[in-house]
């Protein structure tokens, strides 16, 4: 990792604590916690996979910038679209991405239903159940892949999701995150990968 990621890495957290006081995008009790809730919690998802540059990237309902940020700090070869309906969570997340300099992140507030360009991989977190995100963008996915996994959804969930899966009805991948991360945070917690 570069010093200037690293560097950007270490402005997280007085970008974010300076912006959560004039507009909440980070619960209270979570801004103290923004390196292990948020951006390492983001950061699960370069566990999983390691993602070729030019590959372009949805972070649906991207509220705070999160997994955008993270990964767009992470992969600065990989173009990444943070997009959520509310008008001043895109404003913090444009003010930060401006802040770092993020070459490879474009903003727009807009619902993820209405976009229109492709894209090979949709992120989210905890955005809505596995069934609804997936009508929302199916039509946004590029049917040719050039990672080492096919283009679809990488999405971070918490908690039992056995009815999400089954209405699913898909073949999914679980992985629970407890297997990159040993603080008691990321337990129950999930990446969960289809296509």
């Amino acid at each position: 990792m570069s010093s200037l990621q690293l560097q950007q890495y270490s402005s997280l957290q007085k970008l974010y604590g300076s912006w959560n006081e004039k507009i909440n995008v980070i619960s209270r009790k979570d801004i103290d916690h923004l390196y292990e809730r948020h951006v390492l919690h983001s950061l699960a998802i370069a566990k999983f996979i390691s993602f070729s540059d030019g590959t372009t990237v949805l972070d649906a309902g991207t509220g705070g910038g999160f997994p955008g940020i993270p990964l767009a700090i992470f992969f600065p070869k990989v173009k990444f679209h943070l997009v959520d309906s509310i008008g001043k969570k895109i404003k913090v997340v444009e003010a930060i991405t401006q802040e770092l300099e993020l070459t490879n992140v474009s903003l727009e507030k807009i619902r993820a239903e209405e976009l229109r360009s492709k894209y090979d991989f949709i992120t989210g977190r905890a955005v809505a159940p596995l069934k609804t995100i997936c009508d929302w963008t199916k039509h946004l996915i590029f049917s040719e892949s050039k990672n080492q996994i096919s283009n679809g959804w990488i999405l971070l969930k918490g908690g039992d999701l056995k009815n999400e899966i089954q209405e699913l009805n898909k073949p999914v991948f679980k992985i629970p995150i407890s297997d990159f991360f040993e603080e008691d945070f990321f337990k129950g917690k999930f990446i969960v990968n289809f296509k």
